[in-house]
Order: structure tokens, then C-alpha cells, then sequence
């Protein structure tokens, strides 16, 4: 379970550096980055 968080971290981050560079989903992409941000805080709670 542990390894999927950071997974889905991991691809919503490419996805927010992607869309900052491109710049076309606008508000989407800072919703992205707040999720893997959960994501990665999740799972090092739960690690801990």
C-alpha cells in the first residue's frame, strides 16, 4: 500500500511539472500537486 502512494505521488508531480510547463489545465494542475503532496505526507506517516 505503501509503495502505491508514493506511485500515485510520484505521477501526479510529473503531471504538475508537465502541465506547469505547458500551462493549458490552469487550476487542475495545482490541485494535482496538493494530492501527491498528501499522498507523500500519507505515506510517510504511516512508514513512521
Amino acid at each position: 500500500m505503501r509503495s502505491l502512494l508514493y506511485l500515485i505521488a510520484v505521477i501526479l508531480i510529473i503531471g504538475w511539472i508537465l502541465g506547469f510547463f505547458v500551462y493549458s489545465a490552469g487550476g487542475l494542475i495545482h490541485i494535482l500537486l496538493v494530492i501527491a503532496i498528501i499522498a507523500f505526507i500519507l505515506g510517510v506517516i504511516r512508514k513512521a
